[in-house]
């Protein structure tokens, strides 16, 4: 079985998923590309039938092993990984971010920089806080656009809350793969100044949910929402897979990570404990987790039980 992380870094504490390359302290660009196993180039070449009639595409290759990472449209133009780090440099030489996170993720077809804000902490009840990260995100096989957002981690658990790619507000930005793309990149960059105003509003969010207490009957409608569960079948009628992952989840949700003063009962846990099972359970295994918490479906669940708890919440 491939797996979907390819080569990777992370910064001082080993991320929930633990793989990769620990390094002690925060690199600059240039060690940060060669730690993060992305110190190569995208090329593209022409396609042909059979018979040798040329095709209106290409494909995408990566010139260090010639391995094809895609087959892209005409116009397709390729953000270089180096450009994708290079983005960050300004923010950098600020101070205003460190990088924290980067690699590649299913040989190469896709690749990430997650760097995270040097500001203080949102925190949500005492002693609970999430971290501010910004993540640039970026496929060299066709698939997606070139996508810049936030992602907020929960220092309690180191939960990643992937919502930056299944946000439909101007929570992310997505560039096209074109000659131009890296002038909207720098585009970007005025508009991510205010970034962090976008953390403290989507705080205020994650305060309300931990404002309001849950009841069992509300939590059992909560789990079956999520998991696409009539609400009225009786628990003799469900089957015994989905009775298993509905355990799970409500065990987390009053789970040892849910229990601190002012988490305990309230939405914020419920939301967390599903949170939980989508970055520790859900999956084939914790790197396909990663990926599927980014660009796949777990990225869609996660903002669903973000959504229906705050709609409960109210």
């Amino acid at each position: 079985m491939s797996h979907a992380v390819e080569t990777m870094f992370y910064v001082k504490e080993t991320p929930w998923h633990g793989l990769g390359v620990k390094l002690e302290e925060a690199p600059t660009v240039s060690e940060a590309i060669v730690a993060a196993g992305l110190d190569w180039v995208v090329g593209l070449k022409d396609l042909f039938t059979a018979e040798g009639q040329p095709v209106p595409a290409k494909a995408t290759y990566r010139e260090t092993d010639g391995s094809i990472l895609g087959v892209v449209g005409p116009r397709y133009s390729p953000l270089q990984n180096s450009s994708a780090f290079d983005w960050f440099q300004p923010f950098i030489d600020s101070g205003e971010v460190s990088l924290h996170t980067a690699g590649s993720l299913h040989d190469g077809q896709k690749i990430w920089v997650l760097a995270e804000l040097n500001r203080e902490k949102s925190e949500i009840v005492k002693n609970d806080e999430i971290a501010k990260f910004v993540l640039l995100s970026n496929s060299h096989d066709g698939t997606t656009a070139i996508r810049v957002g936030y992602t907020p981690i929960r220092v309690v658990c180191a939960n990643t809350m992937a919502m930056a790619h299944s946000c439909k507000e101007s929570k992310l930005l997505r560039v096209r793969h074109t000659k131009s793309s890296t002038t909207k990149l720098n585009d970007i960059r005025d508009i991510m100044n205010n970034i962090n105003g976008e953390f403290e509003a989507t705080a205020l969010q994650y305060k309300h949910l931990a404002s309001k207490m849950f009841n069992s009957a509300d939590l059992v409608k909560y789990v079956k929402i999520i998991l696409d569960i009539e609400l009225s079948t009786p628990s003799s009628e469900i089957k015994t897979r989905t009775k298993n992952i509905m355990n799970d989840i409500l065990s987390r949700v009053e789970g040892p990570k849910q229990t601190m003063a002012g988490v305990n009962g309230t939405w914020w846990a419920a939301y967390n404990g599903v949170n939980e099972y989508l970055n520790y359970e859900k999956g084939r295994s914790a790197n396909n987790r990663l990926d599927s918490l980014w660009f796949g479906l777990n990225a869609n669940s996660n903002k669903r039980a973000f959504d229906t708890a705050l709609a409960l919440a109210s």
